[in-house]
Parts: C-alpha cells; structure tokens; sequence
C-alpha cells in the first residue's frame, strides 16, 4: 500500500472498495486513513480513523481515533462501527425506511409543530423526540422527559403543573412542576394516552393559552413550552373510544411520526449493533466485535422486542464472550422470543429449553458479584457452572 491518505470528507478509492457503505455514510468532520499494517500509527489531533486489512476483524479506540482491522464479510460492521463512531450522538439509520423517518423528524423538528411519536414498544421513540428538539430552535434549552404511565394516580397534575405549598397533605413546599421545568424548551410526554382525563383538559390549556395553572394557584403562569408526545397505543382508537379527549388528539397530533418494528427494517440491526457496542467501550481500549456468524444469527432473529432486545441479547454476549469478539454462541435470545416459530416449522424442544437455561445462567452472571455467588442463586455448583458455560460455547448448533 502507498503512503496513509486521508480524507476529508470523502473516503479514498481503497476505502470504498473495501467498505461501499462508505459512500452513502455522513462522515460528519472524520478522517479517513487507509493504512498498511507495517507502517507506524499516524499521530493526528482531529477525529480520524485508521482501517487496515487483517485475518480476522477488530477495533480499538485511541484517543481521537478508532483503528480497525477489516476482514473478508467485516464489511457491514466495519462501516456501521464508522457512522457510529461519527456521530455518535445521532440515531442508527442504515435502513432506507428509516433515513426517510429520521429526514421528516429534523423537517418537523425545525417547524414549530406539534409532534405525535407512534409506534410499538422498543422501538426508539425517545430517541426521535430528542433528534426533533436537538434540530429545533429550542435545542438550547432543556428538553424534559416523563413516563406518564410511571406517574401516581393522584400526583399526575402535580408533578405536571406544579403545586403551592400546603396545595395538599405533603406538600411541604412550593414546586414548579415538569411543565415549567421545560420552559423555552419541550416537553416528552412518553405513554401519553396514560394520563387521566382531569390532566388531559389542563394539558389541553398550557396548549391553547400557553399557561399553566399549579394545584392550589389561584393565578395561571405564562409558560412557552413545546409538547412532544409518544405512545405505543393507537391514539386515535382511545379517542374512538373515549379514552383519550379528541381535542387534545388533534392538538398533539399536528404532525405524526410512526416508527417500525425492528424486523422491518432489517438493514438497521448490525447499525443499531454497532452503536450500542462503542457506546459500551467507555474510554480507549478494543471496542467488542461481532463476527460474521453472530451478524447472520442477529439478521436471522425475529426481534419481538425490538431494540430494547438487541440490547439486552448484547449485554448477554459482553458477558459470556471471553475477549472482545462476539460470535453467535455468545448470543441469548429471550426464551419466548426463542420458542416463538418464525415460520410454519416449530421449534424443537431441546433448542427451547437450552435457550431457557443460557438465559438464566446469563441474568445469574450478570448480577451477582462473583461466579460462585451465581452458582449459588442458580442452585448447582461452581463447577457444574463451568461445565455449561463450556458447553454453550462449543455448542455446534449456535456456533
């Protein structure tokens, strides 16, 4: 190879050849350097990253550079470890389908709309109402969220609108509430269909007359606030059903968002992968690596949870692959996932019970403090332990 070439913004030849990805991956201010083994690490200040060929697939992190080494069907990987570690701040959307979502969030986030996020569990609706208000002119200002399902039945208005002090019993002091909390910014309302209809008609308010009105106040404070709101129930069945008040409906509603499943965007898995898997890296140090096989095996899954499993499945792997490489034996689906039939064939009961098993092993390690202890919780011997953490490694039907 010549001499390290980098590239700003655009990659060279070589990098494209190895890695096509490449060229449809905002690289933001990153550069690109195309390195032979033998030669000495290049020194930079800025943001770079260093891709050289190698027998098998890895990746480390210096300072403000990532170096990788590519093997043949590293590809994919490779590229979505790039975009991620680009801009890391940025949602995963390798999928067209969801590129398309992500262009009309940052058109609506500019636009003073309001914004209804729809779509099933696990799915990134936070992580879409945080894009809209970080392309907002209101991205200077705080952006609170609340999980209006977590909230209690009888301080729902309360921690919304605030109260004044002696409002009710506890109320040892005055509090502004999360509305006002938000001021200049917005407010993510998650599980909105959640709140009790007495909070829908004051929310409703702070909408229309942009003020709000604290439990015990005699006196409305004006307040400039933007309400993001999301849910994975369909909204306008609740109205239909009188569940949910139709005018707050269609003032939360200006503009609709709908995210997909995980399955059916299938393009967006190892993305979604890559992101979580440097974001677990922390400092410098070998970011984990999926093999080629656990990309098949990851592909292959049905993923009824959505990215909230791909997560939970990688924090499995992290735990049970013995250095930075994650093959498909590290991987552990949740056992309904696992004995849920994708197709017509059913599931053998050996493979369920299996699956069942590494899982538990997996939560018992992953909780307690040391492998005895979680010999202990799982009622057998240290040894025993070994002996199945062995097998699943060498188990040939997971690889």
């Amino acid at each position: 190879m010549s001499t390290p070439v980098p590239a700003l913004p655009n990659p060279p030849l070589p990098a494209r050849d190895w890695l096509p990805g490449l060229a449809r991956t905002d690289l933001a201010d990153l550069a690109i350097i195309i390195r032979d083994e033998r030669q000495p690490l290049p020194k930079l200040e800025c943001r770079h990253v260093v891709l050289q060929r190698a027998g098998r697939g890895w990746a480390r992190r210096e300072g403000a550079g990532l170096l990788i080494g590519v093997a043949p069907g590293d590809e994919e990987f490779a590229t979505a470890l790039i975009a991620a570690f680009a801009r890391p701040q940025a949602p995963a959307a390798a999928d067209p389908a969801s590129a398309e979502l992500l262009a009309l969030a940052r058109r609506v986030g500019a636009s003073p709309a309001g914004v209804l996020i729809e779509g099933p569990t696990g799915t990134g609706k936070e992580g879409l109402a945080r894009l809209v208000h970080a392309v907002s002119p209101r991205r200077d200002c705080p952006l609170v969220a609340v999980n209006c399902a977590a909230l209690a039945d009888q301080m729902v208005e309360a921690t919304l609108f605030g109260h004044e002090r002696g409002a009710f019993t506890g109320a040892h002091a005055a509090s502004p509430g999360l509305v006002r909390a938000a001021d200049g910014g917005s407010l993510f309302l998650d599980e909105v269909a959640e709140l009790p209809l007495a909070a829908q008609a004051k929310l409703l308010r702070v909408l229309q007359e942009r003020e709000v009105l604290a439990v015990g106040a005699t006196r409305p404070v004006p307040v400039d606030v933007r309400i993001i709101a999301a849910g994975n129930r369909d909204l306008a069945a609740d109205v239909a059903a009188g569940r949910f008040r139709a005018d707050l409906y269609w003032r939360l509603a200006v503009f609709p968002l709908r995210t997909l499943p995980l399955a059916s965007r299938p393009a967006d898995i190892i993305a979604i992968a890559a992101h979580m898997l440097l974001a677990r890296t922390g400092g410098d140090g070998l970011v984990p690596w999926l093999a080629p096989c656990a990309q098949g095996r990851l592909n292959a899954h049905a993923w009824p949870g959505n990215v909230r499993e791909l997560g939970n499945v990688l924090d499995r792997a992290l735990v049970l692959c013995d250095g930075a490489e994650i093959r498909a034996r590290h991987l552990m689906f949740d056992a309904f996932a696992a004995a849920a039939p994708a197709g017509p064939a059913s599931v053998a009961l050996p493979g369920v019970v299996r699956d069942a098993e590494q899982l538990a092993i997996a939560r018992a390690i992953a909780n307690a403090p040391t492998r005895r202890d979680a010999a202990r919780q799982l009622g057998i011997s240290e040894r025993t332990l070994r002996y199945k953490l062995a097998a699943a490694r060498e188990t040939p039907t997971v690889q």
